[in-house]
């Protein structure tokens, strides 16, 4: 069975990692003989849209051009923290017969005839929208705090003169606009350049998109 491992944190910054999500996922898929064909990892907010994560419509793109057997992922919502978008990714997976395992919930999608069985499409909407529950509850919390702290004379943002000018940033994102301008994809652009792909993601909306 030849399977894909998506794995997603939602800091940009060095603080998450997805290498857990990927060791247990690849033992997972040895134990069970699993050939993984790619590994793709993301750093972006669950809350995005998935036209804005470009490595996640990857892997889906990837699953259904190489005829992938299963998608592995550590729990439902590294594929969002909306109800809709994720419900969205099902049903992509099963229009292509692509199975889903999701490694925390110890689910799958589809049985051994490749269909869904009665009830995961129930056990899926719950999952997705306790997840989106969460998040919100999360929001709240954190606006809560905010405004809290600003009431009490806090300052939000950056301290003055910590934001870099776009012309220092054209220089030491050189090599990544090249190759984005290049044609190449983000993901390959992260690895070729040494950056994070959150970084290449960020530099293609501000010098690719914006630029041209």
């Amino acid at each position: 069975m030849r399977a894909v491992i998506y794995a997603r944190v939602s800091s940009t910054t060095d603080r998450q990692s997805t290498d857990r999500q990927v060791s247990d996922l690849m033992s997972y898929a040895e134990c069970y003989k699993m050939e993984v064909v790619e590994v793709f990892e993301e750093k972006v907010s669950g809350a995005k849209k998935n036209t804005e994560r470009p490595i996640l419509v990857e892997a889906l793109d990837f699953c259904r051009k190489e005829n992938i057997d299963i998608l592995l992922v550590s729990e439902l919502s590294r594929l969002g923290r909306n109800a809709f978008e994720v419900l969205e990714t099902i049903k992509r997976l099963v229009d292509d017969n692509i199975n889903l395992y999701m490694q925390k919930e110890r689910f799958t999608l589809l049985d051994d005839n490749k269909q869904p069985s009665m009830f995961a499409p129930v056990m899926l909407a719950t999952l997705s929208t306790c997840a989106q529950l969460e998040r919100e509850n999360i929001k709240f919390r954190l606006n809560s705090g905010r405004q809290l702290y600003i009431e009490k004379g806090g300052k939000l943002g950056r301290k003055q003169g910590s934001v870099k000018s776009m012309e220092k940033k054209k220089e030491e994102y050189k090599d990544v606009i090249s190759y984005l301008k290049k044609g190449i994809s983000i993901r390959n652009a992260a690895k070729l350049s040494g950056k994070s792909v959150s970084t290449v993601q960020r530099i293609k909306k501000e010098f690719i998109l914006i630029k041209n």
